[in-house]
């Protein structure tokens, strides 16, 4: 019998971006929610985390096979047919993304993005405002601002049926998910290795996404 061989799986650019994002998130949710540290921190963290969903998106169309949203972003009955398969113990195994995982992907990128974007325009009427709230209308900021305070609670929804699924892969199927985007390898049994685009392109995305927000920065008088 042919045994599994590791492969990468994940990119470096992919794994940096994902911990980063979690780093991120975790900070803003001090600041945000708890006041553990400067809300000034949870603007910048912000600019930091749209940075990111901006790379993420350039990524997903010009990275390496396992991240581009055509490799995991399947129609519903590819979806339905997955989730069945897994519910019966007989889904197959999936370099990268699942039908499943991959719109988990899609959501949650969507969620941050919202929440980023929102809080841009959002107001809490006494002392802390979004860098672009005093430039449109009270009705815009009042939107956004309920915007960003419900969909900060669909965002925590998000990554913790994100965690459940990675823990009841591991308990269910003895297949450890975390591993992977630590060091990028994976079991592939005759799969054929997944073509990896250079860091180098990611790099110049990168600074191309900061660039960009940079800009809004400036363009926002907060800086």
């Amino acid at each position: 019998m042919k045994l599994p061989r590791p492969n990468i799986v994940w990119d470096l650019p992919t794994r940096l971006f994902h911990w980063t994002l979690v780093i991120l998130i975790t900070l803003q949710y001090l600041s945000g929610e708890f006041g553990l540290m400067p809300m000034e921190w949870h603007y910048w963290l912000g600019y930091a985390t749209l940075a990111l969903i901006v790379f993420r998106v350039l990524w997903g169309f010009a990275g390496s096979e396992t991240s581009r949203f055509a490799a995991f972003v399947r129609g519903p009955a590819e979806v339905v047919r997955y989730a069945r398969a897994s519910l019966n113990g007989r889904a197959e195994v999936v370099v990268g993304h699942n039908p499943v995982g991959g719109w988990s992907v899609v959501l949650m990128l969507t969620s941050i993005a919202v929440q980023s974007v929102s809080g841009l325009f959002s107001s809490d009427d006494l002392v802390e405002s979004g860098p672009f709230a005093a430039q449109v209308s009270d009705a815009t900021v009042k939107w956004m601002t309920r915007i960003h305070s419900i969909n900060r609670y669909v965002l925590l929804l998000l990554i913790v049926l994100h965690v459940t699924a990675v823990l009841l892969h591991w308990a269910m199927r003895r297949e450890n998910l975390v591993a992977p985007m630590l060091h990028g390898r994976g079991q592939s049994a005759g799969a054929d290795p997944i073509r990896v685009v250079s860091v180098w392109r990611a790099l110049a995305l990168l600074i191309l996404s900061a660039v960009a927000i940079g800009m809004l920065i400036v363009w926002s008088g907060y800086a």
